[in-house]
């Protein structure tokens, strides 16, 4: 089954906060996730940076950290969620604004947004995560409850669907979503990337 982009959130296995995203792709498969210092990127590999040219929507920031704010999406989206948490936005508002304003991909396929944030805490009512989607007729933001986890993707149910996050690291978390637990049924994986929390928020990648 072919679902698109995924990205999943919540909590692992082990009672830890955690984002993870993974591109699947049929049409730009040359790219890469790098590392950064509170970040991930989405990259063409070497030889393939014309890429960017022919489809505006393929290298992003997937993943940024603010503060002790987790934020991962699928497009260029992650930065303005980023934005308005950092200026003091609640999670929820700035998802819904940045998903809302930025709207649905206009590429071929109407490609949908969809993000998640997650403000990690040892208290149940202090802790905050919230997923979302918008597509060419809706925008959803839900919050994922304490201790769950939950995934979304641009092309499958396009809802929240609880899910077992079987990775306790974040090395383990970026290869979970690309080939591993349910997410072993969707085809093309290309890159992923995860970050998860102990203490502070580690960040890696997975490039097969």
């Amino acid at each position: 089954m072919y679902t698109g982009r995924i990205l999943s959130t919540g909590m692992n296995c082990d009672g830890k906060p955690f984002i993870a995203y993974r591109v699947s792709s049929r049409s730009f498969p040359n790219r890469q996730c790098l590392k950064y210092d509170g970040r991930a990127a989405v990259v063409p590999i070497e030889g393939f940076e014309k890429d960017i040219f022919k489809n505006a929507y393929i290298a992003y920031n997937c993943i940024r950290i603010v503060d002790d704010i987790a934020i991962v999406s699928n497009g260029s989206q992650t930065d303005v969620i980023a934005d308005k948490i950092s200026l003091g936005m609640s999670i929820k508002d700035s998802m819904a604004y940045s998903l809302l304003t930025m709207d649905y991909e206009k590429d071929d396929y109407n490609t949908p947004r969809i993000a998640a944030a997650v403000k990690p805490s040892a208290q149940e009512d202090e802790y905050e995560c919230y997923i979302g989607i918008v597509n060419d007729n809706k925008i959803l933001v839900e919050q994922v409850p304490f201790g769950e986890a939950a995934f979304i993707s641009t092309y499958g149910s396009q809802v929240p669907d609880k899910v077992d996050f079987e990775a306790k690291t974040s090395s383990d978390a970026a290869k979970f979503i690309f080939d591993e637990g349910t997410f072993v049924n969707y085809e093309k994986p290309v890159t992923s990337s995860a970050a998860v929390f102990d203490g502070e928020w580690a960040i890696d990648v997975y490039n097969p």
